[in-house]
């Protein structure tokens, strides 16, 4: 080859346009979930990575979004997800979606495995509305079920230490054996290394509430060795609140384990006053070097059973054993009058019931059956429970909005919905439910940053991706780097709104205008693509194995 030609040569290929990207988009303020200002800048993607950010005017993408007027953030991390169901009825995971959540975290003390036998024919068997199939026996399996069947959003799980209780030791309340215990260590370790990110509890339930701090201690060394987390649904969050904030840091001190409160709150107009004493307890710790956080929804709201106004030991047997204490006169009437309500019942508000017989009662409070009844509050409860065959989900309106901002302020405090992912049509317009399973996100984003200014829109969106993402040790996601899985949302900060009330809580948000899930578009000018790219994101202890 003459130097002529290969002169020539050289000059083509230098004149050659780059490979185009296979998503461009232009033109968006960038916030890259490290808290820093929102910069212009383009995205580059290819594949399932953000390959390049920055003044890409000069290149071509096989897609190209205009994002102008839009900013763009890293993809929400949503770190107390009850989507475990929903998504195995409908993946498209739309509710947390259009507001810009692309990781569900999932496992609030009990997980979707391991399963034994007995567990794995509850779970297939005893279904409500929501019916689905059960081919998985493992935590790690059931998160790859989820993948292969297709979701829209990444997922992630903690295992739950009520799970290994079951497993082990049913609803027994006691200490475990030794061998017990083993067990129980081993199913946690096997979890870890398909990909779980740590343990969790919910110690207000049982039987995670059976445990001791020193089982939680030893289980949460063996989540440490694998570099996890431990989470907890902290023992009281009403006036033993205190006390179950010094459990936690006990356990992360003992195991030396990042450790986090979900739902972080103090409950119950008389205990509003505990939550300056508890946010000192958490910074005391981090002063000491403990790498303590919290999560919070953005309503003074909570939702959970009806049944947890009952009597500890009305509940330590489980569901059933609760139907066979109403069965019995003697018990039955123990139970009533040991009921203590940590809100008043006109404060109660009925939203979930299995018999469809009594689905009339959705959107009255407690009070209003019981007036309608004739019948004392704690009756009523005792009759609700009993003719349902249910614990009931109700909405308790239990918490300061002072301190819902006061919390929001944290620094260490990242967001959750502490709810299902839902399409709203179908099944899921069979029960009410709480706006935070539509709202949270926008809410934080619309009301607290916009409206009342409590944080930056830099920093609340540093608190919605990189935060968790660090607390969790999730490889590359929660920030817009190149060599960072391109999960990715354009929102207008403007007019991103929650529309979910307590009254209509199925309504989606809206200002969230573009999502990508690993590269691929999810949602597209607000409506859903159809597109399940979503995978099953893997904890630091996880082993592959062939």
């Amino acid at each position: 080859m003459g130097p002529r030609l290969l002169l020539l040569l050289l000059l083509l290929a230098s004149c050659q346009s780059p490979e185009p990207f296979d998503v461009l988009i232009r033109g968006g303020m960038l916030l890259d979930g490290s808290g820093a200002p929102a910069v212009q800048a383009d995205i580059g993607i290819r594949a399932d990575t953000i390959a390049a950010l920055g003044d890409l005017s000069g290149q071509k993408g096989l897609e190209e979004v205009d994002a102008t007027g839009l900013h763009l953030a890293p993809g929400f991390i949503n770190m107390l997800s009850w989507a475990n169901v929903s998504l195995l009825v409908d993946g498209r995971s739309q509710s947390d979606l259009r507001q810009g959540v692309t990781l569900e975290v999932m496992g609030e003390g009990g997980s979707m495995g391991p399963l034994n036998a007995a567990m794995h024919e509850d779970m297939a068997t005893d279904q409500g509305d929501f019916q689905f199939d059960v081919p998985w026996k493992t935590l790690g399996e059931y998160l790859q079920h989820l993948e292969d069947k297709g979701v829209s959003t990444n997922v992630a799980s903690f295992v739950g230490n009520g799970t290994l209780r079951e497993y082990v030791m049913g609803y027994e309340k006691r200490e475990p054996t030794p061998a017990e215990l083993d067990t129980m260590k081993r199913l946690l370790r096997e979890g870890m290394e398909e990909g779980a990110v740590g343990l969790s509890t919910s110690l207000i339930y049982v039987p995670s509430g059976h445990a001791s701090t020193a089982e939680i201690i030893e289980l949460a060394k063996v989540a440490s060795a694998y570099d996890g987390m431990y989470i907890s649904h902290i023992r009281s969050e009403e006036d033993s609140l205190l006390f179950a904030v010094r459990e936690l840091i006990s356990v992360a001190e003992a195991a030396d384990i990042r450790s986090e409160i979900y739902h972080f709150k103090a409950s119950g107009q008389d205990n509003w006053d505990l939550l300056d004493s508890a946010i000192t307890l958490v910074e005391d710790a981090r002063a000491r070097g403990l790498h303590v956080t919290t999560d919070m929804y953005m309503y003074n709201a909570s939702s959970t059973g009806l049944n947890v106004l009952l009597p500890a030991w009305a509940k330590d047997g489980g569901h059933e054993q609760t139907m066979r204490y109403l069965e019995d006169p003697a018990a039955r009437s123990r139970m009533i009058r040991e009921v203590q309500f940590h809100v008043p019942p006109e404060n109660i508000l009925l939203v979930g019931f299995r018999n469809r017989e009594m689905r009339h009662l959705i959107g009255k409070t407690l009070a209003d059956v019981a007036q309608e009844r004739d019948i004392p509050p704690a009756d009523a409860i005792a009759e609700l429970i009993y003719e349902d065959d249910s614990r009931i989900q109700v909405v308790y309106f239990s918490m300061s909005e002072e301190n819902v901002r006061k919390k929001l302020a944290l620094p260490y405090m990242s967001a959750c919905s502490d709810a299902g992912s839902y399409t709203n049509e179908g099944v899921f317009l069979e029960q009410s439910t709480h706006p935070r399973a539509y709202g949270s996100f926008a809410r934080l984003l619309a009301h607290f940053v916009r409206e009342e200014g409590v944080i930056s829109l830099e920093e609340a969106i540093r608190r919605l991706t990189s935060l968790p993402a660090e607390n969790l040790k999730l490889d590359r996601r929660g920030l817009l780097q190149p060599g960072y899985f391109a999960d990715v949302v354009a929102f207008d900060p403007a007019t991103i709104q929650d529309h979910a009330t307590f009254e209509a809580p199925h309504q989606y948000a809206t200002g969230v205008q573009h999502v990508w899930v690993n590269g691929v578009g999810v949602l597209r000018n607000g409506e859903h693509t159809g597109a399940t790219p979503g995978r099953f994101v893997k904890g630091p202890g996880y082993q592959k194995t062939e």
